[in-house]
């Protein structure tokens, strides 16, 4: 079985559920449903790494360190791209290669997607033009004025308009299960929900 590419972007101050919600989610995946299939990855259909500007340690949110897989030159190709949030967007605004390797990974990958402020990143690059999208609650604003063209939904968890952009933290959790139920159907996500023990389909109260 060919394996799907899952990189998730690391870099100093992402929020860590930001990024090991998703982790969770496609690494835990199997085509195969139950728990002795998650014993082996024969029907894993993702193979799911974290990628950074280098290979140094990153510090995370509450000052986890996390050793990134890979980095920017060493990357294998990507088909599902994850770009988290956290405070640490705000200082990767101006960065210019951040904001290239984005658009480049972005272009040859089969989804873009990101969790929490990760969708301002997103936005700066150019990739939420005259699409819907959402970001953390106290990021709504802000979203909104990095590109007057994208219309933001602000009681949504979950958004799919060619990227899948969600809510904050947690909400990445939902956003990757969506992704796995739009490429291997709803029954494998269930499944996959089933297993780590969450619920699909939670909604925030307007």
């Amino acid at each position: 079985m060919q394996k799907l590419n899952v990189g998730i972007f690391i870099f100093d101050d992402v929020e860590v559920l930001d990024f090991a919600g998703p982790f969770e989610v496609f690494s835990r995946t199997r085509l195969m449903p139950g728990i002795e299939s998650r014993r082996n990855a024969d029907s894993a259909p993702f193979n799911v790494f974290t990628v950074a500007r280098s290979i140094e340690l990153v510090r995370c949110t509450g000052g986890l360190r996390v050793q990134p897989h890979v980095d920017f030159a060493s990357a294998p190709g990507i088909d599902v791209l994850v770009i988290p949030g956290g405070f640490g967007t705000r200082q990767l605004f101006d960065d210019v290669d951040v904001r290239d390797w984005i658009r480049q990974m972005a272009a040859r990958a089969q989804l873009t997607t990101s969790v929490c402020t990760g969708a301002l990143l997103l936005a700066r690059a150019g990739l939420l033009s005259h699409r819907r999208a959402t970001t953390h609650w106290g990021a709504l604003d802000l979203l909104a004025t990095i590109d007057q063209t994208t219309t933001v939904e602000r009681q949504r968890r979950v958004v799919q308009d060619v990227v899948f952009t969600s809510a904050g933290v947690a909400a990445g959790i939902d956003m990757a299960l969506d992704v796995v139920e739009s490429l291997y159907g709803r029954a494998v996500a269930d499944e996959t929900a089933k297993y780590i023990e969450f619920p699909r389909g939670q909604q925030f109260v307007a």
